[in-house]
Order: structure tokens, then C-alpha cells, then sequence
């Protein structure tokens, strides 16, 4: 089995690394850091993020290392602009002064079509709309198979959100989720999981969600699972972004290790796994309240189950293509870890419980942002 390729894209939120807050200082450090990163550095919706993007590899090794460099330019860049990227999926703080929108014509655009999400009723931005996710790309695959492949991995992604939790805290509270940027981020239209949809379906759909101004262009399809209109691919959007570089690694093979295990039935053409509606959804509410702490529901059966077992269960299933790419033993030593250790969100509750501060909640993060080797 020839393994997919694989590529990441990570938004951090830019912070001051005095006052700790986010700050609108992203186009300084995208103009500072493209001199070195090109296109792999990149605005997002807001002027207080900033998003970096992997190429397409076959090699855990090698997007590891790539992740370690673009981290590491993106942060001696803010660093000099006075702050630093942080890897959360929503700010532990508020900002300190008002959030601004970047001033692109497709930014501009949807802050006037759908001002409610971006700004509040006095037209400043939302401070609770910037989010900050983790986005995995496995290909090479045309829409069709991309298609195809997404619903074969419905079931599954809920487990992979669980994994992934790292947004506890938000404007200085912790929210009681994993994952609060799960229910921020739902505010969206179409956020949710990929409907069950062939190619010519799925144009159809979606030209006429444009065409009725539910979406401004088909970019703006947020399914937990979709097919890239940039690049030849499928982009699993379930992730919050994680501080710890190999928590972001595990969550690359894993979707890769799934999709390899998958796509011969895709190419077969047997018929994905029918789950009800509701209990995806319910599925997803389980993995960003509870993330790998509490029950999730099973994939196959849809019976509630210790989040734990159910990631034990997904690296079993993904064995083949885990087997395929020599990543087997490493995914198994690095769910050991974390299930020993924690994830994201609770590494950010024991910070708060040793310290009684967000600020060192923010500073915990940073460090590991830039930090890991």
C-alpha cells in the first residue's frame, strides 16, 4: 500500500507578551515572515491570527521537522513585533482593545454578509469569534474520491475532535468543555458533518447555497470533512489547534493512517457506514465537551463508551495505513502519553491549578508553540 501524502495548516492566535491578550498584529509578522516562508505563512479572518501550511508529505519525520520551522520563524518574527503565536483554540484572554478584521475583499465580504458572527451589535468585531483550528489534508484525490472517502471517515472524526480538545478557557473562564472552539466555531453555516453527497450532488448543493447567500463562495464550506477547492485533496477541519508539536503530528497519521485504511473500499465502492443524524451529532457534542477525558459514543454501534477505549479502538482500525507508513509504534508510544499525561485542554488546567493565573496559561502554551523539539 502506497501511503497518501499529508499536509497541516495551524492558526495561532498572536499575543502581547506583556498584557498576554491578542492583539492586531498579524500583518507586521505575515510581511516579516514571508521574506523567508512565502506563501506558507497566511492571514486569517482576523488581524490577531495567523495561519502556517505544510506542503504535502509522505513522511511523519519530515512534517514534523517542517512544522518545527515554521513555528519557529513565525515566532522570532513576533517576537520582534512584540508577541508571540499561541497555539489555543480560543483565547484563554480577552483582548485589550478591539479586534479588527483583515482588510482583503473576501474578509471585508463576509463581515458584511454575516456581520452578527464577526461583529456585535455596535459594530465592533466579536472577541469570542476568533477561533483557532487544525486543519489536516491527506491526497492526492479528485472531489469524487474525496467525496467518498469523507463519508467512509464520518463515524470516526468524533473520536479524532476528542483527541484533539484544547480550548478549556475562554475570556478568562474556563467554559467547561475541551473544546470550546467546537461551539464557536458552529456558528457558521454548514459547519457540521459532511452530508451524504456524490460529485454531481454535491456541485449542486453547493452552487445553491451560494447562489441563496447562505455561503459567499464555495471556499466557505466548513464540513467537518471536505473536499479542498486549492489543492487536490481531503481537509479534515475537526482539530483544535495543539501547542505540543507531536500531539499535532499523531493527529496528521491518524487521519492518514484512517483514510489509507478506507480508501480500498471507497475504490471498491461499497457503501460507507450508515449512522443516524443525530447521533453524529451528538457524537461531536460528547468529543468537545469530554474530549478524551469522559464517554464518546462507538463508531460502529453508536453505544456510549470511555473516550479512551474508542481512540484505542480508531488506532486499531487504522492499522493498515498506519502499518503502510511505518507509523504504527510511534502512534501507539504517543496515545500512551497522552492518555497517561493528558491532552491539550487538561495540560492547560494544570497550569491554571499550580498557578491560579491565566497568564501563566498563556505562557505555558507559547512556550510549547515555539518551543518543542
Amino acid at each position: 500500500m502506497k501511503s497518501l501524502t499529508m499536509g497541516v495548516e495551524e492558526e495561532f492566535v498572536l499575543v502581547d507578551r506583556v498584557t498576554r491578550a491578542p492583539v492586531n498584529r498579524a500583518p507586521e509578522v505575515i510581511r516579516q515572515a514571508a521574506r523567508e516562508l512565502g506563501g506558507q505563512v497566511q492571514a486569517e479572518l482576523f488581524n490577531a491570527q495567523i495561519e502556517i501550511c505544510t506542503g504535502p508529505t509522505a513522511s511523519r519525520d519530515d512534517l514534523r521537522e517542517e512544522l518545527l520551522w515554521l513555528r519557529g520563524v513565525v515566532g522570532a518574527v513576533a517576537r520582534d513585533a512584540r508577541c508571540a503565536p499561541v497555539a489555543c483554540g480560543t483565547p484563554v484572554l480577552p483582548p485589550e482593545e478591539p479586534l479588527t478584521v483583515t482588510d482583503t475583499a473576501r474578509y471585508r465580504l463576509m463581515a458584511r454578509r454575516f456581520p452578527r458572527l464577526i461583529t456585535s451589535e455596535d459594530g465592533v468585531p466579536r472577541d469570542d469569534g476568533l477561533v483557532c483550528g487544525c486543519h489536516v489534508h491527506v491526497g492526492t484525490l479528485d472531489r469524487e474520491r474525496a467525496l467518498a472517502l469523507a463519508l467512509h471517515m464520518r463515524p470516526w472524526l468524533p473520536v479524532v475532535q476528542a483527541l484533539a480538545g484544547n480550548s478549556p478557557y475562554a475570556h478568562s473562564q474556563d467554559t467547561g468543555y475541551e473544546s470550546w472552539r467546537s461551539v464557536e466555531h458552529a456558528r457558521w453555516p454548514t459547519v457540521g458533518p459532511t452530508p451524504v453527497l456524490d460529485e454531481a450532488q454535491y456541485l449542486a448543493h453547493v452552487a445553491g447555497l451560494v447562489k441563496d447567500g447562505t455561503l459567499i463562495d464555495n471556499r466557505m464550506v466548513y464540513w467537518h470533512a471536505r473536499p479542498s477547492e486549492h489543492v487536490p485533496t481531503l481537509e479534515v477541519r475537526v482539530a483544535d489547534v495543539n501547542a505540543e508539536i507531536d500531539t499535532v503530528v499523531l493527529l496528521a497519521i491518524l487521519i492518514r493512517g484512517l483514510a489509507d485504511t478506507l480508501l480500498p473500499r471507497v475504490d471498491a465502492a461499497e457503501r460507507p457506514p450508515r449512522i443516524p443524524g443525530p447521533t453524529l451529532l451528538r457524537a461531536h457534542r460528547l468529543a468537545a465537551v469530554h474530549g478524551i477525558r469522559g464517554i464518546g459514543l462507538d463508531p460502529v454501534d453508536g453505544r456510549e463508551r470511555p473516550a479512551v477505549e474508542l481512540l484505542d479502538t480508531l488506532i486499531d482500525f487504522a492499522r493498515p495505513g498506519l502499518d503502510a507508513a511505518g507509523d504504527s509504534d510511534w502512534a501507539r508510544a504517543r496515545w500512551a502519553r497522552i492518555r497517561a499525561e493528558g491532552g491539550g485542554a487538561s495540560r492547560q488546567r494544570a497550569v491554571f491549578r499550580r498557578h491560579g493565573r491565566y497568564s501563566a496559561v498563556v505562557d505555558a502554551l507559547a512556550a510549547a508553540t515555539v518551543g518543542s523539539r
